[in-house]
């Protein structure tokens, strides 16, 4: 009965849904090209696949190393991607180019699943993190299609959302046949919405398993001598409101190192325009990436390249992670980690809270409670940089979090 009164109100919302849609491709144009694949349609047919959703960017490049396995372990498969943003799709498209297919993901409509169902035929269903849609699960579990939800997690704010949904969510769970969690906490969480415990496996964080894109690194290295300004940092994945703050920072950067640079780069493309004009608004002599490298004059660097971050990281000294100092959640420290880079975030990490505060009882991640923290443990940071070894001493003891994946993909629990 309520997955009837959820679909009839989605129905209902499509206007608004295209609505916001159109609206969103007044910044960026992505939004309003391929809308049929939104309604199931697809631009290619797949005899058997394997489908693999990763609702964004994050989501995407934590999943690049699973989608690499699964390549070489099920070579007679098509692998399907689906996305929800163009950021996720355009990286799927640089990293795998045509060795996989994708599309965004259809609106969960049961229309649109048994017209997405039919164009690609999948043997079973990996879904990234907590994606719960009733329609899919009830379509998926209809033709016996199963569903596992990998790199599984539930925010404070999730579980406490979903509680009030409990006969409803608990119905969702009950059609999934394996959730992969992040951790213990996050395992319990889903426990207590009505997951049986048997479903719930405690894997890790894929997130860990993460692979440095070698070629962007070479990149970093080869231009980092011919950057004459020093030190380096970076404000990564900033969303509205942060960038001033990082502005006011740097302008009080440069007034002890007079020759740092800044390098800032948005987390939506659509906000690459906003932000180099915000950095020339304050002053700052700006180029974007797109235009030029910095030279001996440039204080702000802006990274409007899509698929560049682990660049813009190895160019860097210290990491600032965005949607910390706004209420977003944070995004993903692994990454300037890997790189050997020290990360300070501000208080808003209820994202990945979990991995937060571990990462700052091992001193990797500098947790600030405002911009004024960030700003001292800048400073501080510039001071004493971190021990590589002793980064990858510790990101060593929670990797392997994709062959745990694997192996329960092909296990008769999942399977069967």
């Amino acid at each position: 009965m309520l997955r009837m009164l959820y679909t009839l109100l989605f129905y209902l919302a499509i206007p608004f849904v295209l609505f916001r849609l159109w609206h969103k491709g007044k910044k960026n144009r992505a939004y309003r090209v391929r809308i049929g694949e939104r309604f199931g349609y697809t631009s290619f047919k797949s005899q058997r696949s394997i489908w693999l959703h990763a609702v964004s960017l994050g989501e995407t490049v934590a999943a690049i190393p699973l989608i690499e396995e699964l390549l070489k372990t099920f070579p007679d498969y098509d692998v399907v991607l689906t996305s929800t943003t163009p950021t996720g799709s355009e990286k799927i498209r640089q990293h795998f180019g045509s060795r996989v297919l994708h599309c965004y993901f259809p609106y969960d409509l049961p229309v649109a699943w048994r017209r997405f169902f039919k164009g690609i035929n999948p043997a079973f269903i990996l879904i990234m993190e907590t994606e719960l849609w009733p329609n899919l699960l009830a379509y998926a579990d209809h033709q016996s299609v199963p569903v596992m939800l990998v790199n599984a997690r539930l925010s404070d704010i999730s579980i406490k959302e979903y509680a009030y949904l409990r006969p409803f969510v608990k119905q969702m769970l009950v059609k999934i046949k394996v959730i992969a969690a992040q951790s213990a906490l996050d395992a319990e969480r889903f426990i207590s919405l009505g997951a049986n415990p048997a479903q719930v496996i405690d894997v890790g964080n894929l997130k860990f398993d993460m692979k440095v894109a070698e070629h962007l690194v070479a990149k970093a290295n080869e231009l980092r001598p011919n950057i004459v300004r020093t030190p380096i940092w970076i404000a990564a994945s900033t969303h509205k409101g942060e960038d001033e703050l990082i502005l006011g920072i740097h302008k009080e950067l440069l007034q002890t190192y007079p020759d740092a640079l800044l390098i800032i780069v948005p987390r939506h493309p659509e906000r690459f325009d906003e932000v180099t004009a915000l950095a020339q608004a304050a002053g700052f002599k700006t180029i974007r990436k797109s235009d030029a490298i910095p030279d001996s004059s440039t204080q702000v660097f802006v990274g409007d390249t899509m698929g560049e971050l682990q660049f813009y990281y190895a160019l860097a000294d210290v990491a600032f992670v965005g949607g910390t100092l706004m209420p977003i959640g944070g995004h993903n420290p692994l990454e300037p980690l890997a790189l050997g880079k020290k990360v300070i975030v501000g208080p808003y990490t209820n994202n990945a809270k979990m991995m937060y505060d571990e990462l700052a009882k091992a001193h990797l991640v500098d947790v600030r409670p405002d911009v004024n923290g960030v700003k001292q443990a800048l400073f501080e940071a510039l001071q004493k940089p971190l021990d590589q070894d002793y980064i990858n001493t510790y990101m060593q003891k929670f990797q392997g979090v994709k062959g745990r994946v694997m192996a329960l993909i092909q296990s008769d629990q999942f399977q069967k």
